[in-house]
């Protein structure tokens, strides 16, 4: 304490003047100082900060912009916001026309039993793993990261995959299935590789602004990426006409194979259209987060930056995985299992079948639009959570409820199998008992609780680890997919 703080205790009387109490006062809080530091100093406290940060050894250390206003510094802006979004759309759009492009792939592989059966969990496979290699590499490649480099990087290598998957349509269409096996998974690799680039580069860019909106930007495109694809196939399904038996014996299998192609040209095209049009929305925001750099650069003249780069690594401090850990070890955990257990709803959704008859009751109940339907459910209700994040009402500051949420979301798989799996019969004779209180709950509860684990990241760390955090909550993202599709093989029995 302070003289003036003694002054307070005991009067006018300061210096050698205080009393023997006020002495003893002083003793006492220097003593309560060494077994309760402040909350702020203490590594092992788990609270949100908004200043500072601390290194592997418990340090805090300033940034050369720790008096600066993050809020003051970054506005929202729903322009920025619309950006955010639409880098997400474009994270998860290349995975999703993958799935869109099934049909055609299975024609590809039509002259191959073994192939046919097993390509679409060999794509997964390579898909996920490559996906949570490049998370984990990046991650602990923080303190010369660039993040936008990674971003940009990752937008142009999805515009060269898919370019080549769109050219792979038309030309080279007499290859193998072996052949075209091996190009698929390394396009799908490569594919990976770009949206972990885009995963690890868009969490981290958008923590640095400081805004967890633009955070929940990102995991709402991601919903809007996945609401898509479902919804195209139903339609397109109903809008052709079923074929008579006639048509079917005469129909010719390479007319087939062209409007596959033809189809799959679409979609691998679309995905180059988004890519570039995120490259071309992405340069303003860019230009934006240098502004901001400048402004931090004349703030802190006393710093010796004399360049962007500089100045923006100068605020970064490179963080350990268990350091980040200890301190988003709720949250973390939070986004492993919610992701974990997702990843389950795909084996059942491919599986449940109407209880209702098409031929009677309509198409829309025929497995080619109703299994579809039911992935627009659930996406809807992933983007409605993802969205629902924006409302003032949040459990950001509780990160062990929201872990526990995440364990209660387990309670959804049980309910699946009270439905008309493989059409064998339905414990609860109902189609919007399936879809109304399953599906689109089960993916509610995903997109309000996985955006809000990654939106409370930012707000548990120092300034100067919120891009670190950011990459480390990726991360851990693609892992918990990783596992829950490993995991999810055990239900392929079903």
């Amino acid at each position: 304490m302070s003289q003036s703080s003694t002054s307070r205790d005991g009067g006018n009387r300061q210096g050698t003047g205080s009393s023997s109490s006020g002495n003893r006062v002083i003793r006492m809080d220097r003593i309560k100082s060494i077994f309760n530091p402040p909350k702020a100093l203490h590594d092992g406290e788990y609270e949100p900060l908004n200043d500072g940060f601390t290194d592997d050894s418990g340090t805090i250390e300033g940034s050369v912009y720790e008096d600066y206003d993050a809020e003051e510094e970054a506005p929202f802006s729903w322009i920025e916001y619309a950006i955010f979004a639409l880098i997400g759309v474009a994270m998860l759009w290349a995975w999703n026309m993958f799935l869109a492009a099934a049909p055609y792939f299975q024609i590809r592989f039509s002259n191959d039993e073994w192939i046919l059966q097993n390509s679409q969990s060999a794509i997964t496979s390579v898909s996920t793993v490559t996906n949570l290699v490049t998370m984990a590499i990046l991650t602990n490649i923080q303190s010369s990261a660039n993040y936008p480099f990674r971003i940009n990087s990752g937008l142009f290598l999805s515009i060269g995959v898919f370019g080549f998957l769109s050219i792979s349509t038309t030309y080279f269409v007499d290859v193998s299935a072996t052949a075209y096996l091996v190009f698929l998974l390394l396009m799908v690799c490569l594919s990976a590789l770009a949206a972990g680039l885009m995963q690890n580069g868009a969490f981290a860019f958008a923590a640095s602004f400081g805004r967890p909106e633009y955070t929940q930007a990102i995991m709402a495109g991601q919903g809007v990426a996945g609401i898509l694809p479902p919804l195209a196939q139903m339609v397109s399904f109903l809008a052709v006409p079923p074929s008579t038996p006639s048509s079917s014996e005469s129909g010719d299998d390479n007319d087939a194979a062209r409007e596959a192609g033809a189809a799959a040209f679409m979609y691998f095209l679309t995905a180059v259209a988004v890519s570039a049009a995120t490259i071309a929305a992405f340069v303003p925001l860019v230009r934006r987060h240098n502004k901001l750099i400048e402004r931090r650069m004349t703030a802190e003249m006393a710093a010796s930056v004399t360049t962007l780069e500089e100045a923006e690594r100068a605020a970064r401090h490179f963080v350990s995985i268990p350091t980040l850990f200890r301190k988003l070890r709720w949250v973390s955990a939070s986004v492993f299992m919610c992701f974990a257990v997702t990843m389950f709803f795909p084996v059942f959704t491919s599986k449940i079948l109407s209880v209702r008859n098409e031929e009677t009751d309509g198409r829309l109940f025929a497995p080619g639009a109703f299994i579809p339907l039911a992935f627009f459910f659930w996406n809807l209700g992933d983007l409605l959570g993802r969205v629902s994040t924006m409302l003032p009402f949040s459990l950001r500051h509780r990160p062990v409820a929201l872990f526990a949420i995440s364990l209660a979301r387990l309670l959804f798989l049980p309910l699946y199998l009270l439905c008309n799996i493989r059409g064998k019969g339905a414990v609860v004779q109902s189609d919007l008992f399936y879809l109304v209180l399953i599906q689109l709950p089960f993916g509610l509860t995903n997109g309000w609780l996985g955006s809000s684990a990654m939106m409370a990241a930012g707000e548990w760390v120092g300034e100067g680890e919120r891009e670190a955090a950011g990459g480390f909550m990726g991360t851990c993202l693609v892992a918990g997919l990783s596992a829950g599709s490993v995991l999810s093989f055990t239900a392929n029995g079903i």
